[in-house]
């Protein structure tokens, strides 16, 4: 699959002059049509929700785009839950899954009507004693253990993940939410992270489905809704054959149909909580080259660095980088693409093949629209970018400024020596 950027190297030159780089660019158009596309491969699903994973690109922004198409938010912290409460959402428009949860994030979720999502057996005694009661609607958080292997082969180790419950600690769990006023049950289960393959959601659905049919009959609980939470990637390798939506979603209906109709579970409800499929291929972190090195290797200094998109630093993680105006160039130049950080790992490339950079250069980095920006930090000083919004009218929208050294400074506002500088 070819990776081409969005935008052109002279709509880059155009926005480049009104916002310096290095800076994020999203798509709202590509945002909007992947969006209408799971919906529309979930149909089949009266309930069907996308509780979309606010970690990966927490924009309010972002947020009303996919909320005017239809989607919910999946929140994991207190923050989370206020820009999610900002933005609109209500009820159970918000899921709130809770990982090892300070009191005050159990209470704004309840406040705000959140579907609660336990992650611990022991979360339940906490969440009685935060609110005085247990909600009505509540979620357990399921984990297998062991490994979980498809035919592709293994895709991910749930026995050494800290998230979820056994099944016994889930059916037990059941049976006291029940007691305690409990009336309408969810499943959810995260067992991979960024598969590319259309057989990791409906294998994880038929484990869920199996699951609920289990617990129907040991517990005679309301199951009303499972919840497949995330875990469907992006080919960020040109050479990756991307996910087919389409073909997922009927891959989900065929367990549907198979375990839970049968057992009368028909009118469960499908969730998911999508963050990289959704938003990952639609925003992209635009850099120039500043600087070249030779020594023992060929260096190309840009203007972002691990600061702006960590995931090459942390992970190894491959992005595809777009030379722009250079797109049908040979690319015969082996180059490390570097940041400024104090660190080796600060490389956005290894010796990747490329076409020739000249100083000035723009760079488009793919792939970046999730767990890009929001996996940011301040190391060195370094001050996070602008983020953008392309819109469908062509037009370019500043959705969140690039930091100032005030904004580094500003927890600093108890200290004269730093409330006195201008």
């Amino acid at each position: 699959m070819e990776k081409k950027p969005f935008v052109t190297k002279e709509q880059l030159e155009a926005i480049a002059k009104e916002y310096p780089t290095p800076f994020y660019l999203y798509d709202e158009k590509g945002i909007r049509e992947n969006a209408k596309a799971l919906l529309e491969a979930f149909s089949w699903n009266k309930g069907f929700k996308e509780y979309f994973a606010v970690k990966a690109t927490p924009n309010p922004f972002i947020l009303k785009i996919l909320r005017e198409m239809g989607c919910g938010t999946d929140c994991s912290s207190l923050t989370e839950l206020m820009m999610s409460r900002a933005c609109g959402f209500r009820g159970h428009e918000i899921m709130f899954s809770s990982n090892d949860t300070p009191p005050e994030e159990f209470k704004l979720a309840d406040e705000l009507g959140a579907i609660i999502n336990l992650d611990d057996f022991t979360h339940i005694a906490c969440l009685e004693e935060v609110l005085g009661k247990i909600p009505e609607t509540i979620c357990c958080r399921f984990n297998p253990g062991g490994v979980f292997e498809i035919a592709n082969g293994i895709m991910d180790n749930p026995g050494d993940a800290k998230y979820g419950m056994t099944e016994e600690q889930m059916t037990e769990a059941y049976k006291i939410l029940m007691e305690k006023g409990a009336k309408h049950f969810g499943i959810h289960a995260f067992l991979a992270s960024n598969t590319v393959t259309n057989e990791y959601y409906p294998m994880l659905a038929k484990v869920l489905f199996e699951l609920a049919v289990r617990l129907k009959k040991a517990t005679g609980a309301n199951i009303e809704f499972i919840n497949l939470s995330g875990g469907i990637g992006i080919p960020y390798r040109p050479e990756q054959e991307p996910n087919d939506i389409r073909v997922i979603g009927a891959g989900v209906k065929k367990a549907f149909e198979e375990i839970l109709v049968p057992a009368g579970l028909g009118d469960v409800a499908i969730f998911t909580e999508l963050g990289r499929f959704m938003l990952g291929p639609h925003g992209v972190l635009v850099t120039r080259a500043i600087h070249e090195k030779h020594i023992h290797k060929e260096y190309i200094g840009v203007d972002a660095c691990a600061a702006n998109l960590m995931r090459p630093a942390i992970y190894g993680a491959y992005h595809h980088i777009t030379v722009m105006g250079k797109e049908n160039a040979p690319c015969d130049h082996k180059y490390d693409v570097t940041g400024s950080l104090c660190e080796n790992n600060d490389k956005f490339a290894i010796d990747r093949m490329l076409p020739k950079i000249d100083m000035g250069d723009l760079l488009v980095i793919h792939d970046a629209g999730a767990h890009g920006f929001s996996m940011g930090y301040n190391y060195n000083g370094r001050l996070r970018s602008a983020e953008l919004l392309l819109k469908e009218d062509g037009s370019v929208e500043m959705i969140r400024r690039a930091e100032t050294p005030e904004d580094y400074f500003a927890t600093f506002d108890f200290c004269p020596i730093f409330r006195d500088q201008s």
